[in-house]
């Protein structure tokens, strides 16, 4: 039986040029490579999951290969490109700060960096989640980062900027990685799925591509998981109940209850949600998303900030429609202020059912005003 490996790994990117979602860094740096201006370090800071030590490895890899393709990309035929893919170079080296985050792994790291490269002009040191480092193994890296070997290039990668000392961040080519688009995450798994021969729904696609929260490994992490569940057809109704997401159809069945001021209507609805499960803080939210997605609706300009499949895309528009904007933002701020309350109150579900009444005597008042 042939050994699965999980998407994450199997997809992920060797190129600049298959690098989702982060063209701007990508280009950058290959065109920092082509010119041969080479900073002597770097930073990638961003979230988990956006590319950042993938980038950091393909960055180290083109840096030291001889035969650089026109388009700027590792040729991956030169000795020094077969031994990185081999996981065999010694030029290429990569330390987790979160295991080995003391002053001795630091010295040890110093060490080494005075050794010329075997192979290639660079040796090339990637340290991880660099903000694990205590204070005594920044100020030890300190003085090598600000005059290393003309051979040395140091890529540092954290998920938390704000914790690293000001003077290192000085010495530091600073690159930000921008979570991934609900757009570009979708586009990219279809291919993956694609090529793994799976059939999904684009909503299904939607779904994981929110609740990857722009992460792209998390994303293929979610898409293995519903393979596993759903097999090669993956639906949207498979996709929210394997992931426990709360379906569309219930804040689309409560907005036609708050447009009829129909309070019984809408406290059987949540009274359905909670007891399929659903935490009422998860329900909030999802509520206040779902007036934010009608109002965007309300503006052709701003359509382009919805997040959702096309098919339900249009219902979104459709509703719209039917509410005004006054109304909309009304129910924003109340929504909102619930939010804010929900952690401090002692009853929560009467707090969210208060603000339920309220959203549905929003369009009373406005008939009284009317009269």
């Amino acid at each position: 039986m042939e050994n699965f490996i999980v998407s994450a790994r199997k997809y992920r990117p060797s190129t600049f040029k298959s690098v989702v979602g982060q063209s701007a860094l990508t280009t950058t740096l290959r065109n920092a490579i082509q010119s041969n201006h080479l900073a002597h370090a770097y930073l990638f800071c961003g979230p988990r999951g956006v590319g950042k030590t993938t980038c950091a490895r393909i960055f180290a890899k083109t840096i030291n290969c001889s035969h650089l393709t026109p388009e700027g990309e590792a040729c991956n035929a030169c000795e020094s490109c077969v031994s990185f893919n081999d996981q065999r170079s010694y030029t290429i080296h990569e330390l987790d700060a979160a295991s080995n985050n003391g002053v001795d792994d630091i010295r040890s790291l110093i060490d080494q960096v005075r050794i010329p490269p075997q192979v290639g002009n660079y040796s090339v040191y990637i340290i991880d989640e660099v903000h694990m480092l205590s204070q005594g193994a920044f100020n030890a890296f300190l003085k090598t980062l600000e005059e290393p070997p003309a051979h040395a290039i140091f890529i540092l990668a954290t998920t938390e900027k704000h914790k690293i000392i000001p003077t290192i961040l000085s010495r530091c080519q600073i690159y930000d990685f921008n979570r991934i688009t609900v757009s570009d995450t979708v586009a990219h798994l279809k291919y993956v799925a694609s090529s793994e021969g799976v059939q999904i729904d684009e909503n299904a696609l939607n779904v994981i591509a929110q609740k990857s929260d722009g992460g792209m490994r998390d994303a293929l992490s979610i898409f293995d998981q519903l393979v596993s569940f759903c097999g090669t057809t993956i639906d949207y109704q498979g996709a929210i109940q394997n992931l426990n997401v709360l379906d569309y159809e219930y804040y689309f069945r409560l907005i036609d209850a708050f447009l009829q001021s129909d309070i019984t209507h809408s406290l059987l609805i949540f009274n359905e949600i909670l007891n399929k499960g659903f935490d009422g803080h998860h329900f909030v939210n999802g509520l206040s998303s779902h007036f934010r997605d009608l109002l965007v609706c309300k503006d052709p300009a701003t359509i382009s900030l919805m997040e959702v499949g096309a098919d339900i895309g249009q219902r979104y528009q459709q509703q719209a429609l039917a509410c005004s904007t006054e109304f909309l933002i009304a129910g924003l701020k109340l929504i909102n202020d619930c939010d804010l309350n929900y952690r401090i109150s002692n009853n929560k579900r009467l707090l969210v059912e208060l603000g339920l009444i309220r959203l549905c005597q929003l369009t009373n008042a406005k008939k009284k005003d009317s009269n």
